[in-house]
């Protein structure tokens, strides 16, 4: 009776789907990714944010910019420009804009109904601290090499052209923006096209990791379970 009795305990959770247990390495959701985006950057040594450069100053459960360290100079959206945001390299649009859930109800329903989509919002390997005002107003734009003007950020060369609906970066965020995308294309089998193929294939080759591209990259293995294999090659462990 007794064997009966915890048979009959167990077996309810014998029938569950395996993908109702998650593993201590699991992250499915942007709201998931954020907190554990925290938790590796204040792991960094002296952090900064992706674009501009800006020094990351660490508070109990959080950090903010500090906007002297890299003589930002704030556009238009305060708010935005001192906190930091988690940014998608490749765009929540771009990886979502052909789904079923965004055609027929955008980002938010793919939020809410999508799994895969919600995996690929909250990999931590697509996500790094920016300067909220940088992220909003890059947007969904795609990446460039060369754009007329000039930065309104101050000394953050980051131009925006919302015409062309492109956005031209410093060198020192080329070689993780594309690693960034080339990860994204190979695991979610997203196509780019071919301008942008060979720009990220030049921008890996040229610009490697530094010491924190290659650290965060492993605290982000840990963190989700699986590497960006361009940047662990790069990096040599």
């Amino acid at each position: 009776m007794k064997f009966q009795a915890l048979l009959a305990i167990l077996m309810p959770l014998l029938l569950l789907p395996c993908s109702t247990v998650a593993s201590d390495n699991e992250i499915n959701s942007f709201r998931e990714a954020k907190k554990a985006m925290v938790k590796i950057v204040h792991s960094l040594d002296k952090p900064k944010t992706i674009y501009c450069g800006c020094d990351i100053v660490l508070t109990k459960n959080g950090y903010y910019p500090n906007l002297e360290s890299c003589s930002y100079k704030i556009r238009k959206n305060e708010k935005r420009a001192k906190r930091i945001e988690a940014e998608h390299i490749m765009p929540a649009h771009e990886f979502g804009k052909n789904r079923s859930c965004w055609i027929s109800g955008g980002r938010q329903n793919c939020t809410s109904s999508d799994p895969t989509f919600m995996k690929m919002e909250g990999d931590l390997h697509n996500l790094f601290p920016a300067i909220g005002e940088v992220n909003g107003d890059r947007s969904n734009f795609k990446f460039s090499e060369k754009l007329r003007g000039t930065s309104p950020y101050g000394k953050c060369e980051v131009i925006i052209d919302r015409k062309r609906q492109r956005a031209m970066i410093p060198d020192r965020a080329k070689g993780q923006v594309a690693r960034a995308y080339l990860y994204m294309s190979n695991r979610y089998h997203i196509p780019l096209d071919n301008e942008h193929i060979n720009l990220f294939n030049q921008w890996n080759k040229k610009f490697k990791p530094t010491y924190n591209e290659c650290l965060y990259n492993k605290l982000a293995t840990k963190a989700q379970g699986n590497d960006n294999p361009f940047v662990t090659k790069a990096c040599k462990y």
